[in-house]
């Protein structure tokens, strides 16, 4: 069982999507910004884009004696295939998080925060959708603060090329005034799309 002051994060997508810059992202802001110790591994298909891709994040006060993420606390899904193959995994109590437009659930009885974006729609109404993974990690600084905000906005711009700082810093204000709103109720989440 992983130490209780680790935090086991499993961003999951398809090749593609950012979900490496992600992992690497949110590792560095807790490494760099905020003075803890983090761990990042990724794992991805043979395919270049398009295959199964996925970064495994443990942000500790301590040192991480193991990097690997098996019983993630907080699952972030960008993809069905990342939904379906990663959803056992997630432990009781455990946070989900998942793009509406490209993951639909299923009714389960396990016990878990629910929580999703439309990251992908906000990131094309931005410019790109090759954004969506920033707007994804402003969501998840919102509903799940394992690093200051600031932490993460800093790297975050350290971390995309200069010409498109703006625009990223845009996409992650998005996602995180969007889970704000989705915590304090002014907005209602989006229906979940079940799997039959």
């Amino acid at each position: 069982m992983p130490d209780k002051r680790e935090k086991h994060i499993l961003i999951t997508g398809f090749g593609g999507q950012g979900i490496v810059m992600a992992g690497d992202i949110l590792g560095k802001a807790a490494t760099l910004y905020d003075h803890k110790h983090a761990t990042m591994t990724q794992n991805y298909g043979p395919e270049a884009r398009g295959g199964a891709c996925s970064s495994q994040v443990i942000i500790s006060s301590e040192e991480i004696l193991f990097p690997c993420v098996e019983e993630p606390e907080i699952l972030v899904c960008m993809s069905q295939e990342a939904y379906t193959k990663n959803i056992k995994s997630l432990r009781p109590e455990g946070t989900l998080i998942w793009d509406t437009d490209l993951v639909r659930t299923r009714k389960t009885d396990a016990v878990f925060k629910a929580f999703n974006i439309p990251a992908t729609r906000f990131a094309e109404q931005l410019g790109t959708k090759m954004m969506a993974n920033i707007v994804m990690l402003g969501f998840l600084s919102a509903v799940e603060p394992l690093v200051h905000a600031e932490a993460l906005k800093k790297a975050v711009l350290e971390s995309v090329p200069a010409a498109t700082r703006d625009n990223n810093l845009r996409a992650f204000n998005t996602g995180r005034e969007y889970g704000h709103s989705i915590l304090k109720g002014l907005v209602k989440p989006e229906p979940g799309k079940h799997q039959d």
